[in-house]
């Protein structure tokens, strides 16, 4: 059996915040973050929303793209650096939101890598003949842990939620390789301490990001038995635009092959992909029988890669 995306789905607070909402409350101004990001908003959670509430419409909506129910799902995976508690997991308050009838459910912490790790998951989980139907959310309220005086971040992240069914299919293509890395040694580049403030060297975030993402595409290419030349459509982690135009420039990207939302959401971390190929594949960016490179990079220091055919 392969294991193929069926369905997709997003959810994003309908609160706004502008980088000339920033401009009043912090020494910034519009041109220095849309310079230096390419962000120009983000969504913002209302205080009483948790990862699970952001995270029930992207999944519900991605449960029905794949013309399922929640009584199909056999396990629920959430990748989030915002879980609503320690325990129990997102997973679990998530899965019975939905409905599912006592699936199995776990989250995932790999920050902006996350969504990644659990596709890997879920790909084992099917085509070991394990399941036939596997949730994978990726849901953040980055702005729960940001510190809302400190610029260097809080221009930066923002909240939302994305989510795809894969599935068990006899179809050629699916998920075709995946490359997962970690190196705990560069923990201080990008972390947040139990309930404290996220905090993040930035230049030397931007340095590793670009040099771990290049080397495990061209990894997941390898694996895949594919050429750069055949991909439709690479969605990178939407961590910052200049790290977005330096990868593409490093493996001599067109712009048109390279897709980029960060503009409207900010660095949503574990979010980010999916909610990106669920307005990518709505904008018609790509297809059914198309090749999709996926690439994350995140706080861990976690990174890695995705080579799939939708």
């Amino acid at each position: 059996m392969k294991a193929r995306i069926s369905g997709i789905g997003m959810y994003v607070p309908p609160r706004v915040l502008t980088n000339f909402d920033l401009e009043k409350v912090l020494d910034t101004s519009d041109e220095w973050i849309t310079t230096r990001t390419g962000i120009k908003e983000r969504r913002i959670a209302e205080e009483w929303e948790k990862a699970s509430d952001l995270a029930l419409p992207a999944a519900k909506k991605a449960i029905e793209n794949a013309g399922l129910t929640p009584k199909d799902i056999d396990a629920v995976v959430v990748a989030t650096s915002t879980p609503d508690m320690t325990f129990p997991s997102t997973a679990c308050f998530l899965a019975d939101k939905l409905g599912c009838p006592k699936p199995m459910a776990f989250d995932i912490s790999a920050a902006c890598s996350g969504f990644i790790y659990g596709l890997t998951i879920a790909n084992s989980f099917i085509t070991s003949g394990q399941f036939k139907n596997v949730l994978v959310v990726g849901a953040e309220v980055f702005s729960k842990i940001i510190d809302w005086n400190d610029r260097s971040t809080a221009v930066i992240f923002g909240d939302g939620a994305g989510a795809v069914v894969v599935s068990a299919s006899e179809d050629d293509g699916g998920i075709l390789s995946a490359v997962m890395k970690s190196d705990g040694s560069h923990w201080g580049s990008l972390y947040c301490p139990v309930g404290e403030k996220l905090r993040m060297r930035g230049r030397e975030t931007f340095k590793l990001a670009i040099k771990s993402m290049e080397t495990a595409c061209r990894k997941a290419l390898n694996q895949a038995g594919l050429e750069l030349s055949d991909i439709s459509l690479v969605i990178p982690h939407q961590a910052n635009i200049r790290i977005i135009n330096a990868l593409a420039e490093r493996m001599e990207l067109p712009e048109d092959k390279v897709f980029s939302n960060i503009h409207r959401y900010g660095n949503t971390s574990a979010a980010s992909i999916p909610i990106a190929m669920y307005e990518a594949l709505k904008e018609g960016k790509f297809k059914k029988g198309d090749y999709i490179l996926l690439t994350a990079f995140g706080g861990g220091l976690t990174w890695g890669a995705i080579a799939l055919r939708y």
